[in-house]
């Protein structure tokens, strides 16, 4: 898919939005010396273009009772197309699975997940070896505390 062409004006929009997605036209518009209206309509263009994929609420974790967030790699025995696109189905339609990268490296997989505790955490666990015979290994890092948490993409000028 090719990159949707943005310009200067673009990147302004899409660093308060990233922000804020609550933040009116209207005050958009006023911070970057645009109309309601045309701020409005650069902004459907970007969710058309799939610049913006996506305009969520952030939950914090705690206050749902999901304190416990692991960083798990996962490591597979064999990298068939067929073996991975059922791992990767079933990682995608796990709820408590946040993020999951496939990577290179030691594993094959990191998987960010948030867990209500330690008994659930591995009766996840179990339940993705069980399914998964692809398995060979999971390891796990527990998360401490959060330092920095978020969805922002860093948008460079246009030069």
């Amino acid at each position: 898919m090719p990159t949707a062409a943005i310009d200067d004006i673009d990147r302004r929009i899409l660093r308060v939005i990233q922000q804020d997605a609550r933040r009116s036209a209207e005050s958009i518009g006023t911070d970057i010396g645009l109309s309601a209206s045309a701020v409005q309509r650069r902004i459907a263009r970007l969710r058309d273009d799939g610049v913006i994929t996506a305009e969520v609420a952030i939950v914090d974790p705690k206050s749902v009772g999901r304190s416990l967030t692991m960083i798990v790699d996962v490591e597979v025995e064999r990298e068939r197309p067929e073996l991975m696109a059922v791992l990767k189905r079933w990682i995608a339609a796990e709820p408590a699975i946040q993020e999951a990268w496939y990577v290179t490296g030691d594993g094959d997989f990191v998987l960010i997940v948030c867990m209500r505790d330690v008994e659930d955490y591995d009766a996840l666990m179990q339940k993705l070896v069980a399914e998964n015979p692809n398995v060979r290994r999971f390891r796990t890092r527990v998360a401490l505390s959060t330092l920095k948490r978020g969805c922002a993409v860093p948008i460079d000028s246009a030069d």
